[in-house]
């Protein structure tokens, strides 16, 4: 299964294209009609889910198992600093985290099954928005699993890929298991009583608190997990303070949580807000605390792990991954419409090998056609009952209307 010449140059275009044009969570509407001009002659497409997604669905003659398979649409809030042609055009937005890839390779695998449909079955193709979540924000898988248009569906397979810059360009990273961690964010406020400097024993200061309630964290954490278990815990922002002269009545900061156990994130959670009550009420100041942005790990499906081993060597070079990474993804949610696989798909050769969220991320784009033949192998292979669960084989299939779009 290979990639002709032209369709890899369409490819390229495309990412190259949406590259130029990156758009931040819920504002992918340019991304969107881009697509969607793409995607009109595949199947049925339905516009706005989620606010700016998309959902292409094409029918097999017969009904059969069900496919669902997602690519994030939206940009990361940093400035471009590659010096390509193809770099962003629009300042301090970037595709830092690979997600035009994902719609490129998205986009490639339905043209292919569209060109070659299935026998039975049905494949969705999700677009979606707002992977990306600043702190407080909605998740856009979230918003999409409340959407209409996916409400109550099940699939036998739901699908995904991931950029990954410890691969080489076109391997397919599988975890064995968890593929991406659990995420935690929160936010603590301390807060005291302003007064001058000169005469701090008027004043209690939040910015002294809030420095030993940082330092007493990562102590404590780093004490609270035992060597075997994978945590990552971070304090990224801190904040506070009105004047060098002042005793700070305000300061606060925020961060993460990281973990793949269960039992080891609510122990860790238990610690952290203990920590923080402790360390204000020694200081006799007052505190807030918020978690924010809770996001369960990526677990791929045992059955989905074994049929890509036996479907895709010869294809691509997989790469087994024992050791699943600390990074998260709202591709996790979207396992409650079924049985779940998010893979990695290595980008690095003569670009790439800048970290995801840096201004300097690239690709190789050999990476675009090995992401198009796996997922269209993995995809071919559920349609043909390589499982042996069918729980989406109910799903009545519904005749393409090619063109028709649902607005």
């Amino acid at each position: 299964m290979t990639l002709a010449g032209d369709d890899v140059d369409e490819l390229v275009r495309l990412r190259r294209q949406l590259h130029q044009h990156p758009e931040l969570r819920f504002t992918e509407n340019q991304t969107a009609a881009v697509l969607a001009g793409l995607l009109g002659p595949l199947g049925r497409i339905r516009t706005g889910i989620a606010g700016t997604g998309l959902l292409l669905e094409i029918d097999g003659a017969a009904p059969g198992p069900a496919v669902l398979l997602r690519a994030d649409m939206d940009a990361y809030p940093v400035q471009d600093a590659k010096q390509e042609p193809y770099a962003s055009r629009i300042p301090g937005v970037c595709h830092a985290c690979g997600h035009d890839v994902h719609m490129t390779v998205a986009y490639g695998v339905a043209a292919r099954i569209a060109a070659d449909p299935p026998a039975r079955g049905s494949v969705t193709v999700l677009f979606q928005p707002a992977e990306e979540i600043p702190f407080g924000a909605d998740s856009g898988a979230a918003a999409v699993l409340a959407d209409d248009a996916l409400r109550d569906r099940r699939f036998d397979a739901v699908l995904g890929l991931h950029c990954w810059p410890d691969l080489p360009a076109g391997a397919l990273g599988i975890d064995r298991s968890a593929a991406m961690a659990a995420k935690d964010a929160f936010r603590v406020e301390v807060l005291g009583r302003a007064a001058h400097a000169a005469t701090p024993a008027l004043g209690r200061d939040a910015i002294l608190g809030l420095t030993a309630i940082v330092t007493t964290l990562h102590a404590a954490v780093a004490r609270a997990r035992n060597p075997h278990e994978l945590v990552a815990f971070n304090i990224g922002t801190i904040s506070g303070g009105a004047s060098q002269s002042q005793v700070a009545d305000h300061a606060e900061a925020t961060g993460t949580l990281r973990t793949l156990d269960p039992t080891v994130r609510e122990r860790l959670k238990t610690v952290i807000e203990r920590v923080i009550r402790q360390q204000a009420a020694a200081l006799d100041l007052g505190v807030r605390f918020t978690w924010a942005n809770e996001m369960p790990a990526v677990h791929n499906s045992p059955e989905l792990v074994a049929l890509a081993h036996a479907e895709l060597p010869g294809l691509v070079k997989v790469v087994d991954l024992p050791v699943p990474p600390l990074t998260t993804d709202d591709f996790a949610l979207l396992g409650a419409l079924g049985p779940s696989l998010y893979v990695k798909l290595g980008v690095v050769g003569e670009r790439g090998g800048a970290s995801l969220h840096s201004g300097e991320f690239d690709v190789d784009e050999r990476c675009l056609p090995a992401g198009v033949v796996a997922l269209e192998r993995l995809t071919r292979a559920v349609l043909d009952g390589a499982l042996t669960a069918d729980p989406g084989h109910d799903v009545a299939a519904r005749p393409v209307r090619a063109g028709a779009v649902d607005a």
